[in-house]
């Protein structure tokens, strides 16, 4: 990808593997560039790959795009060449949070008695101060409360851990549910977090090959991250060539994280004087990514065409939830439950006058049939998401986004009342 016209400023700072330069222009903004260099011991180990900063710079443009678009607040802006991309500048967190899913590596020298392969459920959290010199020592969270660390204005107190710390377990998992549809297990990973200039917390830096264990088929035989490079015991140009492919098989995976939605929302609705409420429907389904379609049929007035129309859409296999929007005595439901094999779900638009009833005709079901009933346009579509994520991993990146929104919303309310 060739390299739009930008001013490129003075230098941020340099790292082991890439430099940060300032963009004039573009307030706010800085170039991160990846150099064509893999480390590993602190860089007590060191060399040059060539192709490394391609490699890098594609992997992480795709996992932040990934997240970007599963609702988690990232600094990463757009790509701007193949070595390099635009993100909001950030005074960086000096705090590496690692996810684990499996103990082995360093966990295990620290915890000895653990058994390599021992599983955590939920992911195990850890934080480690990032100092070369010390070998980066891992750190309780009363030492980062302690440390007052103030960025853009923002102390990083125990409500800013916190939100870091629920955040960075579910990249991982988001990550984690997105690398096992392709057959691929995320064993542990490492991240960091910025303040903005405006002093938002967001993920920064890189997430590439650097970045975690990945073990496809769960073996750890096959791993193709950086491990590879640290157990080597001749850095040869041949061994070099092996990590790189690596890396290169890992970019190349990447690409494939982000399929097109495979399933869908049909909704029936049994008049268009409820088409309000169904859009109201649509609106929620479109914020998780879940494609969605309106009919309109009678189950009372027309049977045979809903049952057509029914027979038309499961025909062409696509996985479907279908929400009933019916009012009054509501058989439109009750016949698509006891006439397709996916899931349906009753929303009945609620009138004042005859609301009581209505949801009776929805809750009460001819034996054999087995429809949801859900008041309210949001809450439905929430739940035909929840249904279509157990198959469809970026429906489900959504959902577990929107769980960490409400948990950051609820500590930001609480602060906000105790400041008051």
């Amino acid at each position: 990808m060739a390299a739009t016209n930008l001013t490129i400023g003075n230098q941020i700072i340099e790292g082991k593997t890439k430099i940060v330069y300032d963009l004039p222009e573009q307030k706010g903004n800085a170039l991160i560039l990846s150099k064509d260099r893999i480390t590993a011991g602190d860089g007590v180990r060191s060399n040059d790959m060539a192709g490394k900063a391609a490699i890098s710079t594609s992997t992480a443009v795709k996992i932040f795009e990934l997240l970007n678009s599963s609702g988690i607040k990232t600094h990463f802006v757009k790509r701007h060449s193949d070595t390099a991309f635009i993100a909001k500048k950030c005074a960086m967190i000096p705090i590496e949070f690692v996810t684990r899913r499996i103990a082995t590596g360093s966990f295990l020298r620290r915890h000895t008695g653990v058994k390599e392969g021992f599983r955590f459920n939920p992911p195990k959290l850890e934080y480690f101060f990032k100092d070369d010199e010390n070998h980066d020592p891992q750190w309780s969270s009363e030492q980062i409360i302690c440390a007052k660390f103030k960025f853009n204005g923002v102390e990083i107190g125990k409500d800013e851990l916190a939100i870091l710390s629920v955040s960075t377990v579910t990249i991982f998992e988001i990550l984690e549910n997105a690398w096992k549809s392709l057959d691929c297990s995320l064993i542990d990973m490492k991240i960091e977090f910025g303040v903005t200039e405006e002093g938002e917390l967001v993920l920064a830096d890189l997430i590439d090959s650097d970045s975690w264990r990945l073990w496809p088929s769960g073996d750890k035989r096959l791993m193709k991250d950086k491990q590879v490079y640290r157990d080597l015991r001749d850095v040869t140009p041949e061994a070099l060539n092996e990590v790189k492919r690596n890396f290169e098989w890992v970019a190349n995976k990447v690409e494939q994280l982000t399929p097109k939605p495979n399933a869908r929302v049909v909704i029936f609705m049994g008049s268009p004087s409820d088409l309000g409420h169904c859009q109201e429907i649509k609106k929620s389904l479109s914020s998780f990514g879940v494609p969605c379609e309106l009919r309109v049929s009678s189950a009372h007035k027309a049977t045979c065409p809903t049952l057509d129309i029914l027979g038309e859409i499961e025909g062409e296999g696509i996985p479907t939830v279908f929400i009933a929007v019916a009012g009054r005595s509501n058989g439109l439901g009750p016949v698509l439950s006891g006439n397709a094999t996916w899931p349906v779900i009753n929303c009945p638009p609620i009138k004042p006058d005859w609301g009581q009833e209505d949801i009776w005709s929805s809750l009460r079901l001819p034996s054999g049939l087995a429809c949801t009933t859900i008041i309210g346009a949001e809450s439905a579509a929430i739940h035909a998401a929840q249904i279509l994520s157990l198959h469809d991993h970026m429906i489900w990146a959504k959902l577990r986004a929107r769980k960490l929104h409400n948990i950051v919303s609820l500590n930001v309310a609480d602060r906000k009342i105790r400041d008051d």
